[in-house]
């Protein structure tokens, strides 16, 4: 049996997913069978054998200027997609985040008979609830990575299947020990028995540009008020480095360490975490740091979102938790004594209260699933599912 799947990522966090997705499906398949994965995707998914119908840099669009510019040459690939994957007669489509573009492909793959599947729920817990019924009409699977997910989907006909989430099998229990921090220390070169502060700000131009001038106040009254302190920020792109460098002539006595790459070492030699609202909190809660949240949007996108926001949370450590596990000073509320004073709490309260790592060690294991696996079983369970009902509708045929 030969299986032949689609499958679209627009963004290197999909392109993550994608071949993490595209792995687990190739070893639980049965051995007789083989798998042909098409689409597109990133450099991971490439690795894994993905037959590329267009560069995933074809789908990049920034700001809210360059979607609208682009518009023509995405309604054109998405138009060549739906063709390529009809042709193909694909088993199914997987749509991994990237919603507009991923919702509008599969629901005309849905309409000419595909099983689709999309793969990382909109944030309806959030904000336009209604959006559900859009999944709906787009996906006959959806695969979940928080277990609050599913049942907002009770009243649609999608099926929805909290599988864990990757990064949860990615940073395990060790990630967070005291010898992975001294190698941590050791490799950004900063003193092992001082206090680290790891400041991420964002990895979008806009964010930094909004968060750094009072991430930065409240990394330099949390140094006046602790001994030995070393603050540590990753720089994921050259643009963000140069914000920074620039926001850090204003505080000439603050000692920090900008290093290129992502937030996880920086995470793992900390301490303690100031960090912007967003998917490192999830990564700052399974390394086991105490963190404090900030957000800030400009002033017309704030007084949109906060009329539409639903969650009293925007932390996904307190949206997990049910209730204000680390502080979130948002928008106005994040100023830098503010933010200082709740990171010396938060450093404080981890030191003296263990039932606050248990917390987030407990957490941490409810998303610890093998995600990979369940995501690559439940769509290999509606692929064969399908087969066998156009196997029974093609007897009945024939009778």
């Amino acid at each position: 049996m030969h299986l032949t799947i689609g499958i679209l990522a627009g963004e290197p966090s999909g392109d993550n997913l994608g071949a993490g997705l595209m792995r687990a499906m190739r070893a639980q398949a049965d051995p007789s069978s083989s798998i042909t994965f098409v689409g597109i995707g990133g450099p991971k998914m490439l690795a894994e054998g993905l037959h590329s119908l267009a560069p995933i840099d074809q789908l990049a669009v920034n700001g809210f200027r360059d979607p609208i510019m682009r518009l023509p040459s995405l309604i054109r690939l998405l138009r060549q997609l739906i063709s390529d994957f009809s042709a193909r007669r694909v088993d199914a489509f997987v749509g991994i985040d990237f919603n507009v573009f991923n919702f509008l492909l599969e629901r005309a793959l849905k309409r000419r008979g595909c099983k689709t599947i999309h793969y990382v729920s909109p944030s309806v817990y959030a904000w336009r609830s209604g959006r559900t019924r859009r999944v709906e009409k787009s996906a006959d699977l959806l695969l979940c990575l928080y277990p609050f997910e599913p049942g907002f989907y009770r009243h649609t006909k999608v099926r929805a299947v909290f599988v864990g989430h990757p990064l949860a099998d990615e940073i395990t229990p060790a990630a967070g020990s005291s010898q992975a921090r001294a190698q941590a220390r050791q490799q950004l070169d900063v003193p092992e028995r001082g206090t680290v502060l790891a400041v991420l700000p964002g990895s979008r131009n806009s964010e930094v540009q909004l968060m750094i001038p009072s991430f930065l106040h409240a990394a330099e009254l949390f140094s006046a008020d602790h001994d030995g302190v070393s603050v540590v920020i990753p720089c994921l792109r050259p643009e963000l480095r140069g914000k920074i460098e620039t926001a850090l002539v204003r505080h000439p006595r603050l000692a920090v360490k900008l290093y290129d790459g992502n937030a996880r070492l920086a995470l793992t030699a900390a301490d303690v975490v100031l960090v912007k609202s967003g998917t490192s909190t999830l990564e700052a809660l399974l390394v086991g740091r105490p963190m404090v949240v900030s957000y800030r949007l400009g002033w017309l996108t704030y007084q949109f979102a906060r009329r539409v926001l639903r969650t009293p949370y925007v932390a996904l450590p307190n949206i997990l938790a049910g209730r204000a596990l680390v502080p979130e000073l948002l928008q106005d509320a994040g100023t830098g004594p503010a933010l200082s004073h709740a990171l010396g709490e938060q450093l404080r309260i981890f030191q003296q209260a263990p039932q606050v790592r248990e917390k987030f060690a407990r957490l941490g294991a409810q998303l610890r699933l093998g995600a990979d696996e369940k995501a690559a079983a439940a769509v290999l369970g509606l692929v064969h599912q399908s087969g066998e009902q156009d196997r029974v509708e093609e007897e009945n045929r024939h009778l």
